[in-house]
């Protein structure tokens, strides 16, 4: 049986008068790509901030690996082995490629910092040759020299994951990777997850139901800040509260 890799207890976050998440129970295995789904403002967002660290809960508990890390900074999480993309893309636009996920690469506190001793960055060719892996992991190898800014929105999505990798995650969080993304680019977003499922533990978010039924081994139905339903593709594409709360005809 998988052990738990991700674990939060009860968590709960009120914004003014709006429960954004009440009682939410919640558990990842380590190797699945578990998707979390639900209607616009169902606080699924709310919940990636709070697992990320960029939020912390009214109450409740998040727990990563066997240790409580509710508390923690969302640099000390990504420390601990998380990692995570954005609804909206996060790249440095005026950098190349390369040099994003050499940054990346840098920030990592195992591979040292030339900046702590004003060095050149370029001077660590270590640094870019694992950048270089990291952008032939998500298929960008050959737009390493291309500046960000100019990369088609799935080719920055892309980068964005190179980046998150070279955190060298045990937890990736995807936020709507396919936001904004054309049948072609979505179709090869689709790809590079199932891929990247092979080597790392998902948390997804993505309104793309059929990229979801592809990918989740489970999914997680999240409804006005409540959890309705979880399990596997099947069981929820047959669930009759999930259809009435949120699926309809879409399954």
């Amino acid at each position: 049986m998988a052990e738990a890799l991700l674990e939060v207890r009860q968590l709960s976050r009120c914004f003014a008068a709006v429960d954004a998440l009440k009682d939410v129970d919640f558990s990842l295995d380590a190797g699945e790509v578990h998707a979390l789904i639900g209607p616009n403002g169902a606080g699924k967002t709310t919940f990636i901030h709070h697992v990320s660290g960029a939020l912390q809960p009214d109450s409740g508990s998040v727990h990563f690996a066997g240790r409580d890390v509710t508390r923690l900074a969302m640099h000390q999480r990504v420390a601990a082995g998380m990692a995570r993309s954005y609804q909206i893309t996060n790249v440095f636009r005026g950098l190349t490629a390369l040099d994003n996920v050499a940054l990346a690469v840098q920030g990592r506190s195992d591979a040292g910092s030339s900046f702590r001793f004003w060095r050149p960055v370029r001077s660590e060719r270590r640094l870019f040759d694992e950048a270089q892996d990291f952008l032939e992991q998500v298929g960008l190898a050959d737009k390493a020299a291309i500046v960000a800014g100019q990369l088609s929105h799935g080719e920055q999505r892309a980068l964005e994951l190179a980046m998150a990798l070279a955190t060298k995650p045990q937890l990736l969080l995807l936020d709507e990777p396919m936001a904004g993304t054309g049948p072609e680019e979505s179709a090869r977003m689709v790809e590079l997850i199932e891929h990247l499922a092979r080597h790392v533990t998902i948390l997804l978010v993505e309104h793309d139901m059929d990229a979801v039924f592809r990918l989740a081994d489970r999914i997680s139905v999240l409804v006005n800040g409540q959890l309705i339903c979880t399990g596997t593709p099947e069981a929820v594409r047959n669930d009759t509260g999930v259809r009435r709360a949120y699926l309809g005809d879409h399954l």
